[in-house]
Formats: structure tokens, C-alpha cells, sequence
């Protein structure tokens, strides 16, 4: 198992606790990317915007893995109000093309940080071939 690090995706806030990605064969595991920052969501309340940002720091590590968005099999997208799911699809639709992943979208009480809105985690194939 090899743990996977992008310099444009930020990483946990205390060393140890998880990993943002890891490939195992040719696996590979994203855990749940948000907009957050220190200073607050990127985005701030906009969910469209959260969507995008989480959306770009999976494509990111995607790369850093060895794939592409085309490459995940999986997406699982967490939400604070499923009336956001509009939002959220709308940025998924600029990431997306062709053979879409399978997909579930759920609402939950509250995300990690107060202000997140959106948070997607991903898991795909490593092509052997491009």
C-alpha cells in the first residue's frame, strides 16, 4: 500500500490521522475532499462552488495516483441539504464525460468543519494502458 500526497490538495490537519489517498495493485482510495481551509471554505456557503474545489482536489490526486476523473469507478458525495443536489450535479457535470462512475449521494447532519457543504470521496482503476 503506498500513501499518495498532491501539493495543491491540503493534507490533514495533524499528521497521522488519515491519508487523502492511497493505491493499493492498481487500486486506488481518495477519502473525503471538501473546500475547506483554514480560514474557512472555499466557496464560503456556496455549495456549487464547495462542489467545484472538492471536485478539483479529487481530480488532483487522482493524477498524483496515476489515473484520471475517466478512471474512478465510485463516488460517494455527502451533503449537508439534499436540496443542493443541483448544485453539486451541476459541478459534477463539468468533471464528468462518457462512462460515468456509479454514484451515491447522501444527505448528513454536518460535515467536518462548520460551513462545509458538499464533501466527496472517490475510488477507481489505475489504467495500465493509456
Amino acid at each position: 500500500m503506498t500513501r499518495v500526497t498532491h501539493s495543491d490538495v491540503p493534507e490533514p490537519p495533524r499528521a497521522g490521522m488519515f491519508s487523502n489517498a492511497r493505491v493499493i495493485g492498481n487500486q486506488f482510495f481518495l477519502s473525503g475532499m471538501h473546500a475547506g481551509t483554514p480560514s474557512g471554505p472555499i466557496g464560503g456557503s456556496d455549495t456549487y462552488e464547495q462542489a467545484k474545489e472538492a471536485f478539483r482536489r479529487v481530480a488532483a490526486l487522482c493524477e498524483a495516483c496515476g489515473a484520471g476523473v475517466d478512471d474512478i469507478v465510485t463516488l460517494r458525495i455527502y451533503v449537508t441539504d439534499v436540496a443542493d443536489k443541483a448544485a453539486v450535479g451541476r459541478a459534477r457535470g463539468e468533471v464528468f464525460t462518457g462512462n460515468l462512475p456509479c454514484s451515491t449521494l447522501l444527505e448528513v447532519c454536518a460535515l467536518v468543519e462548520p460551513g462545509l457543504t458538499v464533501e466527496i470521496e472517490a475510488q477507481g482503476f489505475i489504467p495500465t494502458v493509456r
